[in-house]
């Protein structure tokens, strides 16, 4: 068995969750105010794709190359749903953030009846759970403050991402000279590739007490051009991907988000393109955001994607085949990520 099957990891979350209640119940807190965090909790954890977190455990199964021992599936799983937890506080607070409506087929947490900004301070709570569930299950660690250091440098790099994302792309502000390729870079790597992909592996490695300097450079210089290039795929999927496969039409254009495809047609564009695309960029508009597109096509963005794919998917490749395997990190862990993205269409 190389991969965690996703039941057995969902059996983890009920205990936690009950974990975190009980640690409310110590102060006291009215059965109104828990009945409200459990309900937070449950609706906000588990429920998405729950990749970050099934990474852990799986991560855990490619280092050792052996099956788990019942304690270490549980810790690894346990680290797994702190990622989930991380996770939920980022999606709380950016759905706020960006007005959203919905987020997985459901309405936004905030507008649940009666929840409104009062899902900032739920927010507040989904991360704090991190840092009790730490405490409880991993305090006799002996790589216990690094996992609680990473948790903390992993949220505040998340931060500097999403600051930078809503400077630099306001919905309410269209100013295409905002955008540069510098800036997206960095948007992505601090607000997406770090807690994605780098987390759970560097996670996985202090667990397992093989977090050496050495191992854990590694792991960041794979995974974060990994990371990048999965949001570069995701910005693509979303001006090209079939809205049938995706679950969603694509909103990057009328959002007026800083994408990738955007800043390579600002790269590319002629004095005339970039004129239209001026003006019709970050439109709630169907008739210019048609005119984007055709920008796009005209400017065969097609192909400059699929040429920058298998480019970046070569220097990963090459990463990956130059590990030293003898200091306990496993080609495995690396290929597994690879191809789950690697072409994908959704």
């Amino acid at each position: 068995m190389t991969t965690t099957q996703r039941a057995d990891f969902e059996a983890v979350f009920p205990s936690l969750a009950q974990d975190l209640l009980d640690h409310a119940k110590k102060y006291n807190l009215p059965d109104n105010a828990l009945e409200w965090f459990n309900n937070a909790l449950h609706v906000n954890v588990p429920g998405g794709k729950l990749n970050r977190g099934l990474s852990v455990p799986d991560t855990g199964l490619a280092l050792l190359q052996k099956p788990l021992t019942d304690e270490q599936f549980k810790h690894l799983s346990t680290l797994g749903w702190l990622t989930e937890l991380l996770q939920a506080f980022f999606l709380v607070s950016d759905d706020i953030m960006d007005s959203s409506i919905t987020r997985r087929g459901q309405p936004c947490w905030y507008r649940h009846q009666g929840v409104g900004l009062i899902a900032i301070n739920d927010a507040f709570m989904l991360e704090s759970g991190i840092y009790v569930i730490l405490k409880k299950h991993f305090r006799s660690h002996p790589a216990y403050i690094d996992l609680v250091e990473l948790f903390h440098e992993t949220a505040w790099q998340t931060e500097l991402g999403q600051l930078c994302d809503l400077i630099t792309a306001p919905e309410d502000h269209v100013d295409l000279d905002n955008f540069s390729m510098e800036k997206y870079m960095f948007i992505v790597t601090y607000k997406t590739a770090y807690y994605s992909f780098y987390l759970p592996v560097a996670l996985a490695l202090h667990y397992l007490q093989l977090a050496t300097p050495e191992n854990l450079k590694q792991t960041h210089d794979i995974l974060i051009p990994l990371g990048q290039y999965f949001q570069v795929q995701d910005d693509y999927l979303d001006a090209y991907g079939d809205p049938a496969v995706i679950g969603k039409i694509g909103t990057d254009i009328k959002d007026n988000k800083c994408s990738w495809i955007i800043n390579q047609a600002l790269q590319l564009a002629s004095a005339e393109q970039r004129k239209t695309l001026d003006a019709a960029y970050g439109r709630k508009d169907d008739e210019l955001e048609a005119k984007v597109k055709v920008i796009y096509r005209e400017l065969n963005l097609e192909k400059v994607y699929q040429d920058y794919e298998e480019k970046v998917v070569g220097e990963i490749r090459t990463k990956i085949g130059a590990l030293d395997e003898s200091q306990g990190l496993k080609k495995g862990v690396f290929e597994a990520f690879l191809s789950k993205i690697y072409k994908r269409s959704k």
